[in-house]
């Protein structure tokens, strides 16, 4: 009788094994296999969230199978408590593996809302963009000109959610005072700025921050960031340039910032200036002449005038040699190497050229033709005549 409950017992185990193990083997097959959402999804990880309330979530949206299996597999890997809070985009039939190594990657946001303020050498906007869930991106979905309009309602929540990823974005060419003024108008900033940095110490560049973010840590970093740019670019700089330190450099990286927006112009313009720089020639660009009316706080909606031109001033590098005393403006990567390592031309002139580029010259003959071409394009399009260098 013993034996045969014995028998009985044993029979009995090794089904509930054998049943065991298939029940391992699928749930390791729902863990590591494609899941069921067929579309991108934005997956919120609230700060504090607990596995269990992540994986009902998850289930929920559609992007895993089973809470269960996901939870079970979470802990078996040791990363239940590795969760990271914000917005993960998870890939259309991202495997619950997948799902785990996303949500524990950390990093800022990849998806859901972010708020961008772009700041423009004309003008500010802030940007909202948010997930797409016909396509799965990014894009754009609200915005406006902090300076002068009202805030959307979608874009005044998302200021205020703790949530949305925040980002300050400054174009090459804006100068520091444009760059003080933009972030004074960023309603998730705080702090006052006690006063505005140099001219040229800032780095155009793209910022993530935190909601509350204070305004001068924010520019240190600016600041920080190109001083780094600067100090590399001066030592790899080419041989025999006309600077006497890196400020000079950095003058006139900020000069080509101005002059061209074109990329591969920089290190022909650049070479423009070298050139003349050597040869004992004026700069002769306006857009020095420019900042010596602006002093940087604002553009110049107008040509220059011939009193203008004729007016000497520390910036009118018509009337001065060298360089102007500063920067004129806050120049990118691209400018500052260009600056360091011009292209090896024999330009002393350029003019644009209609296309919105420039045409280069050697000789005061050549360049006397470029400027009637470009004269002839201007009354075609019932511009102004403006001064050119070389005039």
């Amino acid at each position: 009788m013993w034996r045969h409950i014995a028998a009985n017992f044993l029979t009995l185990l090794i089904v509930i094994l054998i049943a065991a193990a298939a029940a391992v083997a699928w749930a390791k097959h729902q863990y590591y296999a494609p899941g069921p959402s067929a579309a991108a999804q934005c997956v919120r990880v609230a700060p504090g969230a607990s596995l269990a309330t992540v994986s009902d979530q998850l289930v929920a949206q559609g992007v895993v199978s089973n809470g269960y299996i996901f939870r079970a597999g979470t802990d078996y890997l040791g990363k239940a408590r590795g969760l990271k809070y914000g917005s993960h985009l998870v890939p259309p039939h991202s495997t619950m593996e997948e799902v785990v190594e996303l949500l524990s990657a950390g990093g800022a946001s990849t998806c859901g809302v972010e708020l961008i303020l772009r700041v423009g050498v004309r003008e500010n906007t802030l940007i909202l963009r948010d997930l797409d869930p016909q396509t799965g991106a990014m894009a754009e979905q609200a915005k406006y000109n902090p300076a002068s309009e009202t805030a959307p309602e979608r874009i005044a929540q998302a200021e205020k959610a703790a949530d949305s990823r925040l980002r300050i974005t400054v174009a090459e060419g804006v100068t520091s005072w444009q760059i003080v003024e933009a972030l004074k108008q960023a309603p998730f900033m705080s702090g006052n700025v006690a006063k505005v940095p140099a001219e040229g110490s800032l780095a155009p560049d793209t910022y993530d921050i935190q909601q509350g973010a204070d305004r001068a840590v924010l520019l240190a970093e600016m600041e920080r960031r190109q001083s780094e740019t600067l100090s590399r670019a001066w030592e790899n700089r080419a041989p025999d340039l006309p600077y006497k330190n890196p400020q000079e450099a950095l003058i006139m990286a900020s000069i080509i910032e101005k002059e061209t927006g074109i990329p591969t112009e920089r290190g022909v313009v650049a070479s423009v200036f070298v050139n003349r720089m050597q040869r004992g020639m004026r700069l002769e660009t306006d857009p020095t002449v420019i900042y010596g009316i602006t002093k940087g706080e604002g553009v110049l909606d107008r040509g220059l005038r011939g009193s203008e031109l004729r007016r000497r001033t520390p910036y009118n590098t018509y009337q001065i040699a060298g360089l102007p005393p500063t920067p004129i403006a806050n120049p990118g990567r691209a400018a500052i190497e260009a600056a360091m390592n011009p292209d090896d031309t024999e330009f002393v002139f350029f003019v644009a050229d209609g296309s919105g580029g420039h045409a280069f010259a050697r000789t005061l003959q050549e360049h006397n033709q470029n400027v009637a071409r470009w004269r002839v394009i201007e009354r075609e399009r019932g511009e102004a005549l403006r001064p050119v260098q070389g005039d």
